[in-house]
């Protein structure tokens, strides 16, 4: 089942995010799929201000990863977006990531193919005038 929303700025687009946070399960992989500047750092920041992450919230696109410790849960934010090989995400270990009771929230889920399983929750953001047009599948929020 696949719902669409539209989100009209970056404010909309991190409480889209934040209304997201409470409903995802503690353990779930979400592919998030966008051009770039299409919001999916964005929609994550609101996710994980609603959290409770109070600090720098940034996109991983050169560490890879990034671990976030909210209360009892575990966050883990990937960009794949500089992977050179699909392969290179079982040098990092995406295995003992995905396995452990987390949310893992993956932008450009695509470099991944052939490592990663099938996601739980895929969301796929577009720019439409001057704001979003929100895909989401998995989940009604």
């Amino acid at each position: 089942m696949t719902a669409t929303y539209y989100l009209d700025n970056s404010e909309a687009t991190e409480q889209f995010g934040a209304q997201l946070w409470s409903r995802l399960p503690k353990k779930s992989l979400v592919f998030l799929h966008g051009d770039l500047g299409a919001g999916k750092t964005t929609l994550v920041r609101g996710l994980l201000r609603a959290a409770g992450v109070t600090g720098a919230i940034k996109s991983p696109t050169y560490a890879l990863v990034e671990e976030y410790s909210i209360a009892e849960r575990k966050v883990f934010h990937f960009d794949l977006y500089r992977l050179a090989d699909s392969e290179e995400l079982e040098w990092i270990g995406i295995d003992d990531y995905l396995n452990q009771s987390a949310l893992c929230l993956i932008e450009w889920p695509d470099k991944g193919m052939g490592i990663l399983p099938r996601a739980d929750i895929s969301i796929t953001l577009r720019t439409l005038d001057e704001g979003r047009c929100v895909e989401i599948d998995g989940i009604q929020i």
